[in-house]
């Protein structure tokens, strides 16, 4: 377990993914051309490129089943988007790989996103968002939306001043974590675990019931002897678990996540890029797609998401 407190020294700093709060640059290369680089041949060319895009899809990217939970929230907050998701599941978890091997798949997920004809896309993965969004924005001229753990909110909810992160091992040991924690938390003690069994849960579809609740025990055990009041799922798998969390940590532990701020950060982007998609009668289309295994992909995804997925399976 890492802990933080107020006291503590920062230790070496690294490039940081850049702050979702940023402004996307997105206006400015669409200025010289479309969204994949075509030159733009007039106004009314240009008029209708963007209309077209707007109806493009939304990339979802995830190393598996854990972006369902962000997939959830987008849908709720843009209900008539399309979506391609895509999980790289032959390589999941993220959380035991170095940073360069993470981006490294990232980028080749992005590449498959880009030839989709997507229009902006949600690292949904927490580990894949601290260890390649800033080379991603490098790369790419389209918009890009990450995952940071819930630092901020946080701070402003905990009133015994103790906080638990539960996060992949990768993600508790990232500088950015810290970074976070010293911009958003300070006078905060922060308790950090690193929980990959409950990555393995989910990715096997497991989501309650007495087994669930006891691994949860053991793995939450380090941060809730320390009386946290509030407890950051620093893994978009982890909602996926939130009610047996919820019962094994009690009335008296807050829990709380990304997906909602997520889901309102790329409508604002979108909204300010004129790329939000015309209201209809229909809910947008869903395409999922996995590196592994498409069948079993297909119903875990049924079960986080509560409702029928197919699959299809690609390999990169």
């Amino acid at each position: 377990m890492f802990y933080w407190g107020s006291d503590e020294e920062a230790g070496t700093r690294s490039v940081f993914p850049a702050r979702d709060a940023e402004r996307s640059s997105f206006n400015s290369e669409y200025a010289q051309g479309d969204l994949h680089g075509r030159p733009q041949a007039d106004a009314q060319d240009a008029n209708t490129l963007l209309r077209e895009s707007a109806q493009a899809p939304i990339g979802v990217f995830d190393s598996g089943a854990g972006g369902f939970t962000i997939l959830s929230a987008l849908r709720q907050k843009l209900p008539h988007e399309h979506y391609i998701y895509f999980g790289d599941t032959a390589n999941c978890p993220y959380g035991v790989r170095s940073d360069a091997e993470i981006t490294t798949l990232t980028m080749r997920a992005c590449h498959f996103l880009i030839a989709q004809g997507v229009k902006l896309i949600v690292i949904a993965c927490n580990t894949a968002s601290q260890a390649a969004l800033t080379t991603l924005r490098a790369t790419f001229s389209l918009p890009f939306v990450g995952v940071v753990p819930a630092v901020k909110p946080a701070a402003r909810f905990t009133k015994r001043g103790r906080v638990g992160v539960a996060a992949t091992n990768q993600a508790t040991r990232a500088a950015y974590l810290r970074q976070l924690i010293d911009d958003y938390a300070s006078g905060i003690q922060v308790y950090a675990v690193g929980c990959p069994e409950l990555v393995t849960l989910v990715e096997q579809g497991e989501l309650s019931g007495p087994l669930v609740e006891e691994t949860l025990s053991h793995s939450l055990h380090p941060v809730l002897v320390h009386d946290i009041d509030v407890l950051i799922l620093g893994c978009t798998h982890f909602p996926a678990l939130r009610p047996a969390i919820e019962h094994v940590v009690g009335r008296q532990v807050l829990v709380i996540d990304s997906g909602t701020a997520i889901a309102r950060r790329t409508r604002s982007i979108l909204d300010t890029e004129a790329l939000i998609h015309p209201t209809g009668p229909e809910e947008g289309a869903l395409q999922v797609w996995c590196s592994g295994d498409a069948t079993a992909f297909s119903r875990v995804a049924g079960k986080v998401l509560g409702y029928p997925v197919h699959a299809n399976q690609v390999t990169l």
